[in-house]
């Protein structure tokens, strides 16, 4: 992809590299609900995207980071970040000077969408939705005069901050959209968001459909896949020796990777149970990447199940790491579910990544993962149940020329259909038409 940067080493304006004329550089604030996060590699790379593309970015987070680790990508992206007070109680002050700077500077807005708020708290009486409007005063006091246009990520929290600053300021806002703030987002607040937001894009044909549902206007609903940018990924690596290892003996184990938050969307407690009615002749070991809030629990159900000593829990890794275990790993596994609350996963980036690196893929067929996986052809997709995750696992573990056929039918059409330009090229025109 163009680097987005002319011979003078600036930005070049998005129209110069799409071949529409536009009046960039377009300054956007980007509203997210924490910054950096390991888990959100797409927003990086959108973000990233963006900028080479000359569109001035900056970054406000609701959250500060909670790893202890970040993505060489993160260190690319030039953007200066904001961070919101995270509990209003932590900077009183700085939220009463923002109330004050409102009051003089921007009353009507202010008035208005306090009343709105109201009624938002009327049903809603959760601290949450207060501290979402604390964190808007500040928002909206601090955002410099010039930027036109705010844009956040997750329809939930963030787009809730997002839209009560755009209402104080009279600029307009919109959002993307991905998966639990699809899913648990109450549809009152979705409808009303979906009327007041410019546009909203979102990652799944699921969810575009369900959104465009609910929403007056169903054109400003955008499909946008993330895609993945392959040119920040090696060439996927020789697997020809691939058939010295079907899990028939000691020295021809298979090699299971897992990556993904230890959450119950993604069905761990299900792929722990198949693991543990696998043949006793058939030789595997499982590598998981990821931390969660279930990570003791699922330790011990690996204990109680006997399979523990067959598991290596490697925790929250970088991308760099994650893709040499990619390269490493004999089958890639993702137990997707539908949770207890309704959360589940949009279109997990990290298939595409194990897709890059021509690792077969076992999944589940929930929410958006059919868009990319075509069952038997592109990889196995379960119901999620152990006994069919089992029966999935023993196939592709005892059959490598399997899992090559669909490993190779999976990496071309990650080439061919899901590359990242595309989307961030309708991204951009939907942000230039926003904030024209």
């Amino acid at each position: 992809m163009n680097s987005g940067l002319g011979k003078d080493g600036r930005p070049v304006p998005s129209g110069v590299l799409s071949g529409v004329p536009t009046r960039l550089p377009l300054k956007i604030a980007v509203v997210v609900k924490g910054y950096p996060r390991l888990s959100e590699t797409f927003i990086a790379q959108e973000l990233l995207a963006l900028q080479q593309r000359g569109i001035d970015l900056a970054i406000w987070s609701l959250r500060h980071p909670t790893d202890s680790r970040r993505h060489a990508l993160h260190d690319r992206i030039t953007a200066p970040v904001h961070y919101l007070p995270e509990y209003l109680r932590d900077e009183p002050a700085r939220v009463l000077r923002a109330l004050g700077r409102l009051i003089l500077r921007h009353p009507a807005g202010l008035l208005r969408t306090a009343a709105g708020w109201l009624r938002d708290l009327k049903r809603d009486r959760t601290a949450n939705r207060g501290r979402r409007f604390g964190q808007a005063l500040v928002l909206a006091a601090e955002l410099p005069a010039d930027v036109p246009f705010l844009y956040t990520h997750f329809l939930h929290t963030p787009a809730s901050v997002g839209r009560y600053a755009a209402s104080i300021r009279g600029i307009g806002w919109g959002f993307s959209a991905h998966a639990k703030d699809i899913w648990t987002t109450p549809e009152w607040e979705k409808r009303e968001k979906l009327a007041d937001a410019r546009f909203g894009a979102t990652c799944t044909a699921v969810g575009a459909a369900h959104l465009r549902d609910l929403a007056a206007d169903p054109s400003r609903i955008d499909l946008v896949y993330h895609g993945l940018d392959l040119s920040r990924f090696p060439a996927p690596p020789d697997r020809s020796d691939a058939a010295q290892r079907d899990g028939s003996a000691p020295d021809r184990v298979v090699e299971i990777l897992s990556v993904g938050r230890l959450v119950e969307k993604k069905g761990y407690d299900r792929l722990l149970d198949a693991l543990a009615t696998l043949p006793d002749g058939l030789h595997w070991r499982l590598v998981h990447i990821g931390s969660g809030d279930l990570k003791q629990a699922l330790r011990a159900q690996a204990e109680r199940l006997g399979v523990s000593d067959r598991i290596e829990w490697r925790g929250a890794q970088d991308q760099a790491t994650v893709i040499q275990a990619l390269r490493h790993a004999d089958l890639f596994v993702l137990t997707s579910v539908v949770a207890g609350d309704g959360d589940r996963d949009g279109l997990p980036n990290v298939l595409m990544e194990a897709a890059s690196q021509r690792l077969a893929i076992l999944s589940t067929a929930v929410s958006a993962i059919p868009e990319f996986i075509a069952d038997g052809t592109h990889g196995l997709l379960t119901d999620g149940t152990p006994p069919a995750i089992a029966a999935a696992l023993e196939r592709l573990a005892g059959d490598p020329a399997l899992r090559l056929r669909l490993a190779d039918a999976a990496y071309g059409r990650l080439c061919a259909e899901f590359g990242m330009t595309a989307g961030i090229d309708r991204l951009v025109r939907r942000l230039e038409e926003a904030a024209a």
